[in-house]
């Protein structure tokens, strides 16, 4: 995938700035934890500015990603929104965090999927009262109780055998004391 946009004229004219918007299906945007479906359009809306350093891109993009209930492991559709501000300069410099300007183009791709990685839920959720997976037999609880029982832990079974006596009572006023 590449987005390519033609800024010579831009570069031209210091101070400058122009607004471009992006509206464009992007074809194999997949992430381990993420994706963008190839019928789904990500927009940006950009204000691309000539400073002194570069090319200042700034604005938001928004999309639908599709990310994996943390719980359940079912797809959900996950809307983003993502205010971006980042800086192209003509030549690498060591120490400087920024992108490239290649030939007065840029290439909005790595920007668009860096927005998109920092968009992603840390753990997205169906719902919020998801109940997940049976931890024991895999099925999914939120479509009906499973037939496992309780789990008990190793550890706290020895608890099961002892009996404990009758609670004492103290004597109230409707009852004699003993």
């Amino acid at each position: 995938m590449s987005i390519m946009l033609d800024v010579r004229d831009l570069l031209g004219s210091p101070g400058d700035s122009r607004r471009v918007v992006v509206a464009e299906p992007v074809a194999g945007l997949e992430l381990p934890l993420a994706r963008v479906p190839a019928d789904r359009a990500i927009e940006a809306r950009l204000l691309l500015e000539n400073v002194v350093e570069g090319l200042l891109v700034s604005g938001p993009v928004r999309g639908v990603m599709v990310v994996d209930c943390a719980r359940c492991l079912k797809p959900v559709e996950w809307p983003f929104h993502m205010d971006v501000r980042e800086l192209f300069i003509p030549r690498a410099v060591e120490g400087l965090d920024a992108y490239l300007l290649a030939d007065g183009e840029v290439d909005l791709e790595p920007m668009i999927r860096d927005a998109v990685v920092l968009a992603m839920p840390y753990s997205p959720l169906c719902r919020a009262d998801c109940l997940g997976l049976c931890p024991r037999c895999g099925s999914d609880r939120n479509e009906g109780p499973c037939d496992c029982g309780p789990e008990i832990d190793d550890r706290w079974s020895a608890l099961s055998v002892l009996t404990l006596p009758e609670p004492l009572r103290e004597p109230t006023l409707e009852s004699p004391p003993n």
